[in-house]
């Protein structure tokens, strides 16, 4: 009982730092004025919209940012990790190749279509599944990190927030168990980092 009372208290402190930290101006949430000119474009088309939609919306707003968090950490966690353990040239000396393989199909398939390049990381146009291979096949370099675990072990978290994941980059609403089973999940995984 007392994991869980500590979990909801460490889950309530930081979503108030969340909320702190999106209220920021600093934060990039500031927003240009051809970005506050185009909200005009969508504005009457989106109230239209069943209200039920937008509440969902609202309310999956939330799993988003646990995500792009998340995601996001473990990025910069896999990036700073392996610079130290192998260099900078670690992109190229210890990523997999079919990861590599993937991140360049993305980037070539962004830079068909015309679209401004996301990131001049390679790491930012890999998915959630890849960054655990990467971990998985690195794993002398990561072993000092996730202490208390193994590879597998690192790579069971991995997998259930990448089943969590596809709700929430597909649009659909989590129900209440999931919602729980996410957080637990997201938990999971910052205990295994100690």
């Amino acid at each position: 009982m007392d994991d869980i009372e500590l979990f909801v208290l460490k889950a309530g402190a930081t979503h108030d730092q969340l909320r702190q930290a999106l209220q920021d101006p600093d934060v990039a949430m500031v927003r240009s004025e051809i970005e506050h000119a185009s909200d005009k474009l969508v504005a009457s088309h989106l109230e239209q919209v069943d209200p039920s939609i937008r509440q969902n919306a609202e309310r999956m707003a939330e799993f988003y940012k646990i995500f792009y968090i998340l995601e996001n950490d473990i990025r910069n966690l896999v990036e700073e990790t392996l610079a130290d353990a192998v260099g900078e040239s670690w992109w190229d000396t210890a990523v997999p190749q079919v990861v590599k393989d993937s991140v360049k199909r993305n980037m070539e398939r962004e830079s068909d279509e015309g679209l401004i390049a996301r990131s001049d990381r390679e790491i930012d146009y890999t998915n959630f599944g890849e960054l655990g291979e990467v971990v998985k096949t690195n794993w002398n370099a990561f072993a000092g990190i996730f202490a208390n675990t193994t590879a597998n072990g690192v790579q069971r978290v991995i997998k259930k927030l990448n089943l969590a994941r596809g709700p929430i980059a597909h649009c659909n609403l989590l129900s209440e168990d999931e919602v729980v089973r996410l957080k637990l999940t997201v938990r999971d995984w910052y205990k295994l980092m100690g």
